[in-house]
């Protein structure tokens, strides 16, 4: 009689790990196989008009030392045992959940979901083809387990309501319950039906493919910003290729990877019908900081801004959006406004965050 084969808690989950993060390599299909030989190593166009660009290099913790992969390798941040049993369920480790997220341009992005949002999105256009932006870089401390506090874009297809909402979404975030401490993290996420079964963030699932080796999808940003000194700030464009329809990231001028058209529905055969920049924290209690914390009424310095903002048209052009509209359902906690310049490299830009509110106070909803 065969002996019978047992595992210790870290052998399982080690080996759920290996089957949640590289799912293709435990069992691979003919689609998946002859996707990776095609793999696009390079955009075959990139939009022209870009403008604002920041100077200094994208810096993070790993690479500060000198330290870099070997050839034809990636960084892949290490995932614990105790990264996995911080999470509700193993279904749901590197995701968010429908029940409990939103989007900034969903009726749920008022007041009873958690999430909270200073947020810009463009107007006056049916489609588009991508966006750029530059954010500046904060640390905010996270009030209570289970928040985060982020700045990003996003860009999406689809409704919420109907479950068929595609999101590519990417920026900076804090997430001690996702990442095990209160550093800020370059991070990414997708999905192609509003957060249900599909989507993750940063290389948890199949998805993104990574192909420059200088960054660490979801490793820490260093140094940020300080209040009334030094800002750091970093550019982020993300792109429809109008050859191969694939959805590409660059950071800081650099090509960092993209999402196959092949993982969307919408956005696959399609492009996007909104663009969002700002802010969003998940703070049931409303006490996790946005941003710096601090209003945007502060200004350069003190508050967070997304700067140089601009969308792809269908010539592969960036160019400003026609317009701008605000969503801030708590103003007096966190809040956003605009503002334009023709004679700098700030272009349109907003202002946002705040401190959240004080445990009883009486709070304005919009």
């Amino acid at each position: 009689m065969a002996a019978a084969r047992t595992w210790s808690r870290r052998g399982l989950v080690a080996l759920l790990l290996l089957a949640m993060i590289f799912p293709s390599l435990l069992s691979p299909s003919d689609a998946t196989s002859t996707y990776l030989r095609r793999r696009q190593m390079q955009p075959s166009s990139q939009p022209s008009g870009l403008y604002g660009e920041a100077t200094r290099p994208f810096t993070q913790t790993w690479n500060q030392n000198g330290e870099k992969c070997p050839d034809n390798t990636i960084p892949i941040r290490r995932t614990k045992e105790e990264d996995v049993m911080r999470a509700t369920s193993l279904t749901t480790f590197g995701k968010k959940t429908h029940d409990m997220s939103s989007h900034p341009h969903s009726h749920l992005a008022g007041v009873t979901s958690g999430h909270y949002y200073g947020v810009a999105y463009a107007t006056g256009d049916a489609n588009y083809y991508g966006t750029k932006v530059t954010i500046n870089v904060w640390q905010p401390t996270i009030a209570t387990s289970g928040d985060f506090s982020l700045s990003q874009l996003w860009i999406s297809a689809g409704s919420y309501d109907n479950k068929d909402l595609n999101t590519i979404e990417t920026g900076w975030q804090v997430y001690p319950a996702m990442y095990g401490d209160d550093k800020t993290r370059l991070f990414i996420y997708w999905t192609r039906d509003a957060y249900n079964e599909t989507g993750c963030y940063n290389l948890a699932c199949s998805g993104f493919i990574q192909t420059n080796p200088q960054f660490v999808i979801g490793g820490s940003i260093s140094p940020v910003s300080t209040y009334g000194d030094t800002q750091y700030e970093y550019d982020y464009l993300v792109w429809k290729d109008p050859a191969g329809g694939n959805w590409w990231l660059q950071v800081q001028g650099n090509n960092v990877g993209y999402w196959p058209s092949s993982i969307f529905t919408l956005l696959q055969t399609g492009v996007a019908d909104s663009v969002e920049w700002g802010g969003e924290v998940n703070s049931p209690q409303i006490t996790t900081p946005m941003g710096s914390g601090h209003f945007p009424e502060e200004g350069f310095g003190k508050a967070t801004y997304s700067r140089a903002i601009q969308v792809v048209d269908s010539s592969n052009n960036l160019k400003p959006p026609n317009g701008v509209g605000l969503i801030a359902p708590l103003p007096s906690c966190y809040n956003v406004m605009t503002g334009s310049s023709s004679t700098t490299s700030w272009g349109t830009y907003i202002y946002y965050g705040g401190p959240g509110c004080p445990q009883n106070s009486q709070i304005e909803v919009m």
